[in-house]
């Protein structure tokens, strides 16, 4: 394995919000999937499913679901006299909660419930731990598929771009219009597409600040 080559798509990658017309194909879309499913889960449980939108109008009514309930948040902020912070809410944080919009695909990531033998023959029967932390391991698992798959579209030639504002915002109506069953949390949703420019390298805190070593 080129270390070298890996460490370049890893520290290549960035979170892309301006995307070209060019369409990403089914191929495209299967490859990196495939990468994510090879990401490590709690007792191999594979918590994890991709729900792949690439029509345009169901993007684009995601979208306005997301800019409703700013606006829905904005005006109970006013209400309770925070006006000025339900206005900051919707010109700062709405472009960066919606940065989907133009997007030619829009996956849905979502976590399912963890089962394993563990789970069943050891860990419920002696009440382990609550059942609070099953939802928290297929999260954890989702989160490393959904890894996965943003470096393996980097390194593909593509962009992508995490986001949890439409899952913060508008998570019941987005379930109900996907029809996504209540036993499955929505984790986030990724934009997917041609990069139209490469965002800057942002600074990232030195390895000294984020370890400690005990030796």
């Amino acid at each position: 394995m080129d270390y070298a080559a890996f460490k370049e798509i890893v520290h290549g990658r960035r979170s892309v919000r301006k995307f070209t017309d060019q369409d990403v194909t089914i191929d495209d879309i299967e490859e990196i999937i495939d990468c994510a499913r090879y990401a490590p889960s709690d007792t191999n449980s594979q918590t994890w499913e991709f729900i792949v939108i690439k029509n345009k109008e169901k993007i684009k009514e995601i979208e306005q679901m997301t800019w409703d309930a700013l606006h829905e948040k904005a005006a109970m902020a006013s209400e309770k006299g925070f006006e000025k912070e339900g206005k900051l809410l919707v010109r700062s944080f709405g472009p960066y909660a919606t940065a989907f919009s133009d997007a030619p695909v829009l996956i849905v990531c979502l976590a399912t419930p963890y089962q394993s033998k563990f789970r069943e023959k050891i860990f419920e029967p002696i009440d382990f731990v609550p059942g609070s932390v099953w939802e928290e391991e297929g999260i954890k698992s989702s989160c490393l598929a959904s890894q996965n798959l943003m470096l393996a579209a980097h390194a593909r030639g593509l962009g992508t771009c995490p986001m949890t504002g439409p899952v913060l915002l508008a998570q019941d109506k987005l379930r109900k219009y996907l029809e996504i069953g209540e036993e499955k949390q929505i984790n986030m949703v990724i934009a997917l597409g041609h990069p139209q420019d490469q965002p800057k390298k942002l600074p990232r805190k030195e390895v000294a600040e984020i370890v400690q070593y005990i030796l």
